[in-house]
């Protein structure tokens, strides 16, 4: 199935990139990177490498994605390691949380619970 196939090709990038990944999830509408970050790059450079490199291999995979575009915005959180299982653990169970959560409310809790501010015309690009 092709989102296997991305995942693990986002997990190595991400190794490519000096920033193994413990745990690659997500459904339609999204992914999560559950990853070590290095030292040598910035998270913003990280993200814009990942989709960079994974958006010309999914064109590469069939012409059906030849207009497909990550989309300019992402969230990036760091996990500390007291709550590494339970984010392991949430990462593998995507399909079965978001049967009753959308990727869209999710986000706005846990940037509400955290008290990050945020404005929602930013948001979804």
């Amino acid at each position: 199935m092709l989102r296997e196939k991305l995942h693990a090709e986002l997990g190595g990038i991400s190794k490519t990139l000096e920033c193994p990944s413990l745990l690659v999830g997500g459904i339609e509408d999204h992914v999560h990177l559950l990853c070590r970050f290095g030292r040598t790059i910035t998270q913003a450079e990280w993200v814009k490498e990942i989709k960079r490199v994974s958006n010309a291999w999914l064109k590469e995979q069939s012409r059906d994605y030849a207009d497909f575009e990550w989309q300019g915005g992402y969230s990036d959180f760091s996990v500390s390691q007291s709550n590494l299982e339970q984010v392991r653990n949430y990462i593998a169970n995507q399909e079965e949380h978001h049967r009753s959560t959308s990727f869209q409310d999710e986000l706005r809790a846990l940037l509400l619970k955290h008290r990050i501010e945020f404005d929602e015309r930013y948001l979804w690009d």
